[in-house]
């Protein structure tokens, strides 16, 4: 069974930073691209950053590089998004997901986790 577990949401102030972590089990794939999302409350799911198997660099939405980092720790199949100076429009539900497609930012996504809830008050 593929499990995306995420954790290290909270509420923080505006400024602040949270670290995400994104624990995958049951996952085997060659050729994958594992990405974060957000989806706030009447916005739509966006993608926030991606990493691809076939690709050496890191997507970034516009409106988080250079305050985001993702990361990964292929030991433990983890992934982690580093969240710097946070902004209130950052509040979101993240989760992280996967397709089986290594293209980011990704096409679509066969796996995802529950999300973890993002909240930064201003």
């Amino acid at each position: 069974e593929v499990q995306f577990v995420e954790s290290g949401g909270g509420l923080v102030q505006a400024g602040g930073s949270l670290r995400l972590s994104c624990a995958a089990s049951g996952f085997t794939l060659d050729d994958y691209a594992i990405g974060w999302f957000r989806q706030a409350p009447g916005n739509e799911r966006e993608v926030v950053s991606c990493l691809s198997s076939s690709d050496t660099t890191t997507f970034y939405a516009d409106s988080v590089k250079g305050r985001f980092t993702m990361s990964s720790d292929n030991a433990k199949n983890t992934v982690y998004l580093q969240m710097n100076s946070l902004k209130s429009e950052d509040t979101a539900l993240y989760f992280c997901a996967v397709d089986h497609r290594p293209v980011c930012p990704p096409l679509g996504y066969d796996y995802w986790g529950r999300g973890t809830q993002v909240t930064v008050s201003s």
